[in-house]
């Protein structure tokens, strides 16, 4: 508790920014704040964590989504030390609902990128032409490097803010994937499989779920034998 209360997770919005149903989360008002009741948080993040555990001593993939500048470093560093995908600069639509076409774009490439570190490209292509493609690959690079490690299927989300990443949120609905959703005060809790109310734009408060989530991942993972 006095960890969570010293990474900021109890602060939410003013009240006047409160979803309905996140009452029940809710302690009190310190400064025209609303204070999470830290205690219902500890609940909901052991729920969130026990899911995870699961996933990971199953084996299953879980895509790690945040996009807020706050959070997009601690989002793409949570994924890259599972080994996991993730989306860190912007969810791009379809990823759930329209997956051949994600995954033919992601093919695409990772073998432009392939030719590149070959020296295909080189032989191939004149300057002019290089430099064209290399702009191509920066662009793929910040929207589809994320992506590779969904080759296997994915299982779950964990979202950074579901009322931010709503297009994630929709296609996660539709296809009827479990999600894990760090939100604030604004947010309707009902919206995701297993929701954690605390501070979602705070690094130090987000940094620290995350690294609970992350680590609970990893206990699953090493009780399968597959320890990251």
């Amino acid at each position: 508790m006095e960890e969570m209360l010293k990474a900021g997770l109890h602060f939410g919005y003013s009240r006047s920014r409160r979803y309905p149903k996140m009452g029940p989360y809710i302690y009190g008002i310190r400064n025209n704040v609303e204070v999470f009741d830290v205690e219902r948080t500890r609940e909901c993040l052991r729920a969130a964590e026990a899911f995870l555990e699961k996933l990971g001593s199953a084996k299953k993939v879980v895509m790690w989504v945040g996009t807020k500048p706050s959070v997009r470093s601690l989002v793409e560093e949570t994924a890259k030390e599972l080994g996991a995908p993730y989306v860190a600069e912007r969810w791009l639509g379809g990823t759930l609902t329209n997956a051949k076409i994600i995954r033919d774009r992601l093919k695409y490439f990772v073998d432009l990128r392939a030719k590149k570190v070959s020296g295909e490209l080189a032989a191939k292509y004149t300057k002019k032409e290089q430099s064209k493609i290399s702009r191509e690959l920066s662009k793929l690079e910040r929207y589809f490097g994320g992506l590779e490690e969904t080759k296997n299927g994915l299982e779950a989300l964990v979202l950074v803010d579901p009322k931010e990443e709503k297009t994630a949120l929709h296609e996660s609905l539709k296809v009827k994937m479990p999600t894990v959703g760090i939100m604030s005060s604004d947010s309707d809790p009902r919206t995701v499989t297993y929701p954690i109310p605390a501070n979602d734009t705070s690094p130090s408060s987000v940094g620290y779920i995350l690294r609970r989530l992350k680590s609970a991942y990893q206990r699953g993972l090493a009780s399968s034998g597959d320890a990251k």
